[in-house]
């Protein structure tokens, strides 16, 4: 395995906040991010057909758990790129492939929107990547031109707030102490419920210049803290309740204790085992190179 490691030149104030802000707090809290969730992707890839020697590309990898599962599926022949903005997810994903003797794939530390891809693979893959790219159009062009024609994009995003209560609730009880973010606050995106409408998301594909396309809805259990305290730590520093806190400052820190209690009482009715698992629900979006 030829360890790429081109690093992200000159980058976007977004790919920057992912990098210096965003990317310890992932960090602290990726056995949710990567494990607790991993229910929607396990579903689609435990479906995926690759054929031998495939060549797939993942976008937006974090710690590569994804990437490693399609290299395994792929086979000796194929080949599995997987790149991320955050180099530092990236060396995790280098360890594990190392520990686990897979040799045929590869990890690339660059913005996905700007990454200078050849049309050399047959599938692209993301989960949770796309729906986070600061010009969604834009990142699924670049996308489609790292596809031969033809080739198939498949891109796992979550569906509304309303069927996600895992955010959506949290973001409530913290919105009932603290004001929502102004518009110059720094945002990792466009947000987790910006692909929620199949509308949208139809239009933004085909202009794009992805045909065939079609929608999945998944539902199913998420963990989403190993404890109570774990839980509560992981809203207050990732997704939209993170956002409200970490914008509002001082205030949020005054005002945290009670913050805590409120979302306790919240979320205890989804303990089970000590666990606090809840509902989510995603798309899983799959689309054909024209």
């Amino acid at each position: 395995m030829a360890e790429i490691t081109h690093g992200v030149t000159d980058p976007t104030e977004y790919v920057q906040f992912w990098n210096d802000t965003l990317a310890v707090k992932f960090n602290r809290f990726r056995h949710i991010l990567m494990d607790g969730l991993s229910y929607h992707s396990r579903v689609p890839l435990g479906n995926l057909a690759l054929a031998p020697g495939a060549r797939v590309v993942d976008v937006g990898c974090g710690w590569g758990d994804t990437a490693l599962a399609l290299a395994e599926k792929t086979g000796a022949q194929g080949y599995v790129l997987g790149i991320d903005c955050v180099d530092d997810f990236l060396e995790r994903a280098r360890e594990e492939a190392r520990r686990r003797a897979l040799h045929n794939v590869d990890f690339v530390a660059a913005d996905v929107e700007r990454y200078p891809f050849q049309p050399a693979f047959d599938m692209a893959f993301s989960r949770f990547g796309m729906m986070f790219f600061e010009n969604p159009v834009a990142a699924m062009r670049n996308v489609r031109s790292a596809l031969r024609p033809g080739g198939e994009l498949m891109f796992i995003v979550w569906r509304d707030v309303e069927d996600n209560p895992w955010l959506g609730l949290p973001k409530e009880v913290v919105l009932d102490y603290l004001p929502p973010p102004g518009e110059d606050a720094r945002t990792c995106g466009p947000g987790p419920f910006s692909m929620a409408n199949p509308e949208v998301v139809t239009r933004q594909l085909e202009i794009a210049g992805f045909g065939d396309i079609g929608f999945e809805r998944i539902d199913g259990p998420v963990t989403v803290g190993d404890s109570l305290d774990d839980a509560i730590a992981f809203q207050l520093a990732i997704g939209p309740a993170g956002e409200v806190f970490r914008e509002a400052g001082e205030v949020a820190a005054q005002r945290r204790d009670e913050i805590e209690q409120a979302l306790a009482e919240a979320l205890r009715p989804y303990l089970d085992q000590g666990k606090v698992v809840m509902p989510s629900s995603s798309w899983c979006i799959s689309a054909r190179r024209d």
